[in-house]
């Protein structure tokens, strides 16, 4: 791989090496390069090896880099990029071998993150994960490790260059943490406010690349990022949506899923995944017209499972239905929602499932009874609610409505009676 420096190339070259992963390797493979692609490089090549057991100093074994060392002389790529979590041992290992500069999975996808945070916010949790996964990786990192005391006060062992490091290093992320920590009790405190107006949040996630930010532009009418590459969208967007019922919700778009999303990373945006654990309904978007779709919407739930969000009320969206060729295999209707963020198929069923799946401020159909003078209370019934008819009957005005329960407490007065079947 050339990285981008003096050579000024438009990207960097690098060959991807797969180990054995839980997708078909096709898949595994595609997903790797679309991630280093993401991170600004040209693939040149690809090799996938099988082994009944991990090599633990090398990962594939001396041969297979040996091998692997000869196919990146012949192509002059200067990276070798891994579809696996490398310890630091082996990281070493195969850079001495191979005389290459090796990443794995986890470092490209830090890569993008820091590519695309924009609000401080973001950049804060992309340096916090960054460190994180560097901090156990300073070992051997060349000369710079020699020994700095030495002269009148300073005999004995004196201190290394990688624990001044390693020292630096940890004080950066306390203090990343605590300035975090400050970000998530703000986020507390303005999702405190908001819930004094009942006014839920549903919150858009999925696998990366699944149309989330689309359907998001396509439901609040908002001008997001919509980017076909991976993790497009990292810092949270609310925008205020209407529902059918006339209930007001917030729309949430945050940062996309993807397999073995590097824990260093989940920790570092719980501040931004809180707005996901806390939602009063969750739309999990999938790509219908992925091969991997099953395999994809699994990892969505392992990521969910670990934010504390599956207790939630969730619906399952399938977009991208207009890249189908044939929709007979498309769920039932009240397993998924099919739909096109891209096209607007599907949108209004969209709506009307999220309103039957939305438990927060329940809607019910109501009658109400006011006199000529009650304007104000019969515009928030307009305003607020759906007015199903209408009568005038001497001199006073009745309607039939759906009222959210926040609006009925408030209109109780004037009920002709709790309810309509």
């Amino acid at each position: 791989m050339r990285e981008k420096g003096a050579s000024r190339r438009p990207s960097p070259n690098a060959p991807v090496l797969s180990a054995p992963p839980p997708f078909a390797e096709e898949d595994s493979l595609q997903e790797l390069s679309e991630l280093a692609r993401g991170a600004g490089a040209i693939i040149e090549d690809s090799v996938v090896q099988n082994r009944e057991r991990l090599d633990p100093a090398t990962l594939v074994g001396r041969g297979k880099l040996e091998e692997i060392r000869g196919l990146l002389d012949a192509t002059g790529a200067d990276l070798l990029i891994f579809d696996a979590d490398l310890t630091p041992t082996q990281q070493r290992n195969i850079e001495r071998i191979t005389q290459r500069r090796v990443v794995d999975r986890t470092q490209v996808i830090l890569d993008i993150f820091a590519r695309h945070a924009r609000t401080r916010e973001g950049q804060l949790q992309v340096e916090l994960a960054q460190l994180t996964y560097l901090l156990p990786r300073l070992a051997g990192r060349g000369v710079q490790m020699s020994r700095l005391g030495g002269g009148i006060g300073t005999r004995g062992p004196g201190e290394t260059q990688l624990e001044v490091d390693r020292r630096r290093i940890r004080r950066r992320i306390t203090l990343l943490e605590e300035s975090l920590d400050t970000v998530r009790r703000q986020r507390m405190q303005r999702r405190s406010r908001r819930s004094t107006v009942p006014i839920p949040t549903v919150a858009i996630t999925g696998y990366t690349n699944a149309g989330k930010s689309t359907l998001f532009n396509r439901l609040a009418q908002a001008h997001v990022t919509a980017s076909s590459q991976m993790f497009a969208t990292l810092d949270p967007t609310l925008r205020l949506l209407e529902l059918p019922s006339r209930r007001r919700v917030l729309l949430s778009d945050t940062v996309g899923f993807i397999r073995n999303l590097p824990h260093t990373l989940i920790k570092a945006f719980r501040a931004t995944l809180e707005e996901v654990s806390e939602a009063a309904l969750i739309l999990v978007v999938s790509d219908c017209s992925s091969p991997s779709r099953a395999q994809q919407e699994e990892d969505v739930r392992k990521v969910l499972a670990e934010i504390g969000a599956l207790d939630k009320p969730m619906l399952q969206v399938w977009n991208k239905v207009d890249l189908l060729a044939q929709r007979e295999s498309l769920p039932p209707a009240e397993a998924a929602v099919p739909i096109s963020a891209l096209t607007g198929e599907g949108m209004e069923e969209l709506l009307g499932a999220m309103d039957r799946h939305l438990k927060v401020d329940p809607v019910e159909r109501v009658r109400l009874r006011f006199t000529q003078t009650q304007g104000r209370e019969l515009s928030s019934v307009y305003e607020f609610g759906r007015v199903l008819r209408r009568d005038e009957i001497d001199g006073m005005i009745e309607v039939e409505a759906e009222l959210p329960e926040s609006l009925r407490s408030r209109l109780r007065a004037y009920m002709m009676e709790p309810s309509v079947p």
